[in-house]
């Protein structure tokens, strides 16, 4: 493979339904980082890293913040709880890791109230069977008042004359909806108030232009890394509706949320794991029930990071994963987790469906036909050998390597990085994203 020439701006998000080990590359490529961006969802979204055998999970903070040289920033297009927030970077000071001067935050940031939570949980009882997964963390509500143009803004939560005018009405509408809809109590306004001040003063340091930053620095010939958070199959616009994120999880995410242009993207790392996952309901077509889920499962460790939930695991689906590979412009493919695999005496990967036991073409278009398909698999040896840590595609075991090249021809971009296990240093590096 011909080694990419220097590359300024990388964006490393996830091709699936989230959970594809994100945060440990993002921590790995951000030691050649001078800035590390994060630039959608909330902290609905957990990256965990592991170092030196400690565990270290992330909910806002950029996964770059355990590199000393890497400034970090938290765009536009990320909704904020404040309190969130401030109990991450408690903790992060508490671990010795300072933020105060490495963390940057824009000012328009929708902020999460208290009542975008109690909303969220509302709804999600309200639906009952049909409930879509939510953490229940007020991410969707935030999102919905951004749309409509009643959010606040981290900058609100600086001015309380500014501060109380924004929220009298959009407390009226919402306790309105919490108490006659829902059956449920309001939240006193003076209270709300009086947290988000509190909070605000506290943050208030970290405050930044995080789009002129971005700029400045594109402008320097610095390097900037873009963190994405779940997955393309989470996607508002793209993912598998309503079992989805209320932000765009797909490579123009990093655009609108941050403030870049297209033109300033310079490669694209697409996530993956060597199997599937899933947090929560929705369509899963390779979702498996037998020994070999529950083997991915215990060996995987598939717990979700913010919640503690047990991810759903199956096959790799070769079909959503091509689609996420066009609809992202992916350069490269990181894989992680092939490890996971190592045991199993076969492997299979989903290379087409079936709808209504007719074979159809590709990714269906319908978002409906989703929870109707069937998956087609093509089966493989395993290779039965411990390739944890092994530092090289050739040390592999020559099974896993026609494993890796068959992904290779079904998805249509060539793997980049392989991770085989959650240390920093397991796994290597193919071809390195900044060139």
């Amino acid at each position: 493979m011909n080694q990419p020439t220097s590359n300024r701006s990388v964006v490393v998000l996830g091709t699936q339904w989230g959970d594809e080990g994100k945060g440990k590359i993002v921590d790995l490529l951000a030691a050649q980082a001078d800035l590390v961006v994060r630039y959608q969802g909330g902290h609905n979204a957990g990256h965990t890293l592991i170092v030196n055998g400690e565990k270290l999970v992330l909910h806002l903070v950029p996964s770059g913040i355990l590199q000393a040289n890497a400034r970090n920033l938290i765009g536009n297009g990320v909704v904020i709880s404040p309190a969130a927030l401030k109990k991450e970077l408690d903790d992060l000071e508490n671990r010795g890791i300072q933020t105060k001067g490495r963390l940057g935050i824009a000012p328009n940031c929708t902020v999460i109230m208290p009542y975008h939570e109690a909303l969220d949980r509302m709804r999600e009882v309200a639906l009952g069977s049909q409930a879509i997964g939510t953490t229940g963390r007020g991410i969707g509500p935030a999102y919905e008042d951004k749309i409509a143009r009643r959010g606040l803004c981290m900058g609100d939560l600086l001015d309380g004359d500014r501060l109380q005018a924004k929220l009298e009405p959009v407390m009226d509408y919402h306790n309105f909806v919490l108490t006659q809809y829902f059956q449920d109590k309001a939240l006193d306004i003076s209270r709300v108030r009086d947290e988000a001040l509190q909070l605000g003063a506290i943050l208030e340091g970290y405050l930044s232009d995080v789009t002129d930053e971005l700029h400045r620095a594109r402008d320097a010939g610095l390097k900037i890394l873009f963190e994405g958070a779940q997955g393309t199959l989470l996607d508002i616009d793209h993912g598998t509706y309503p079992f989805v994120t209320s932000s765009n999880t797909t490579v123009g995410g990093a655009c609108t949320g941050s403030g870049i242009a297209p033109c300033d993207i310079d490669y694209v790392l697409g996530i993956t794991k060597a199997y599937t996952t899933r947090v929560g309901a929705g369509p899963f077509p390779t979702e498996l029930h037998d020994d070999a889920g529950q083997h991915l499962g215990e060996r995987g460790k598939e717990f979700g990071a913010t919640t503690g939930r047990s991810r759903r695991c199956g096959w790799l689906d070769a079909v959503a994963l091509a689609r996420a590979v066009k609809l992202n412009g992916v350069t490269g493919l990181c894989v992680t987790k092939l490890d996971v695999l190592d045991q199993l005496q076969e492997v299979k990967i989903c290379t087409g469906y079936l709808l209504h036991d007719q074979p159809i073409d590709g990714y269906p278009a319908d978002r409906d036909q989703w929870s109707d398909l069937q998956p087609r698999y093509e089966t493989m040896p395993g290779w039965q050998q411990d390739t944890r840590g092994i530092k090289s595609r050739e040390q592999l075991p020559d099974t896993a390597q026609v494993y890796l090249n068959r992904m290779e021809e079904l998805i249509g971009a060539p793997i980049h990085i392989l991770s085989t296990g959650p240390e920093r240093d397991e796994g290597t590096v193919l071809v390195n994203p900044f060139g």
